[in-house]
């Protein structure tokens, strides 16, 4: 292979381990717009992935996979929305608590379809990932370079691209994404204004549990050939949580730090060893180190419209407005 290919191939590489980064990023990003920080993405992410991989498997349908995994991810956002919004618990500790439950949830339960199945290993059938394998877009996809980055992804691919811009035009240009980013900076004020903070926080939580779900669901379809495997997720969710820092809660910009996590996460698969030769755990280490080194810089000071929501955090409790 040709330096000009391994680049490529790279790059491409790099594209489809940022899909499931993505869908974490903007879930989050969402339920944070809303006032509420949930440390539990990893979870809903896992609730996700075993249940897109039962949907698919028990219903042999890539769109009843698809509704389970949004389904399993909002059913985890709603426990935490429940616990949070109209019990009025620590939210990190919710948040943390969901991703327990969601991880240890989603091995067991994977544990049981494969203790079922004498081989040991179970697979969605070939209908199932034919619907979610890269799309052949004929003359675009045989374009040189730009066809196979640009042209030849799964359906996930480019829906978690319109869903990011949408997002940002939802956030700032609409009504309801105003009124929400109000709740998220000031719920009292936007209370006073006579916006229903509860509802505008449960509908966002859910919605934003359920995009979680779906980059679940992407890890176990397509990234893992739907072949369930034990803690599939693998720390994936955490990542996304510094990504919605480093993208300063913006969907679109969100993108590039997915992409640039993504290439961090492959970039040992494509070092030649004869070059340096590296621990492939060093390298594994690599996003989290990056993630890591992101929470610190987060923490200089920055511009206002930089910051995480002003009320997100801390709960909101009407009698005292």
């Amino acid at each position: 292979m040709t330096f000009a290919q391994q680049l490529l191939a790279f790059f491409y590489a790099a594209v489809l381990a940022s899909v499931p980064l993505l869908y974490g990023t903007l879930g989050e990003i969402l339920i944070e717009k809303s006032g509420n920080l949930n440390l539990g993405v990893e979870g809903m992410m896992y609730l996700g992935a075993i249940f897109g991989f039962l949907g698919g498997f028990i219903f042999d349908s890539a769109a009843m996979a698809l509704l389970f995994a949004f389904a399993a991810g909002m059913a985890g956002a709603a426990i935490y929305a429940f616990i949070t919004v109209t019990l009025k618990a620590n939210q990190n500790v919710t948040g943390l608590t969901l991703t327990i439950f969601g991880t240890g949830a989603a091995n067991f339960i994977g544990e049981i379809i494969k203790d079922s199945h004498a081989a040991g290993t179970v697979f969605i059938s070939d209908k199932v990932k034919n619907v979610l394998l890269p799309l052949d877009m004929g003359i675009l996809s045989d374009i040189p370079v730009i066809g196979k980055l640009l042209f030849s992804h799964s359906i996930l691919t480019y829906f978690v691209i319109i869903l990011s811009v949408s997002m940002s035009i939802y956030l700032n240009r609409s009504r309801h994404g105003l009124n929400l980013r109000a709740v998220g900076e000031n719920p009292a004020a936007a209370d006073a204004m006579g916006i229903s903070v509860s509802k505008y926080k449960y509908i966002h939580i859910l919605l934003g549990g359920g995009i979680c779900g779906l980059g679940g669901a992407y890890v176990s379809l397509v990234t893992a050939v739907g072949n369930w495997q034990p803690n599939i997720i693998g720390g994936q969710g955490w990542i996304a949580l510094a990504l919605v820092i480093f993208s300063s809660w913006s969907p679109t910009r969100a993108i590039f730090g997915a992409l640039i996590f993504g290439a961090l996460s492959v970039l040992r698969l494509y070092i030649p060893k004869n070059i340096i030769d590296i621990p492939g755990a060093l390298f594994s280490m690599l996003p989290f180190i990056v993630t890591c080194l992101v929470l610190i810089f987060s923490s200089i000071k920055q511009k206002r419209e930089h910051q995480q929501p002003a009320g997100c955090g801390v709960n909101f409790f009407r009698e005292e407005r």
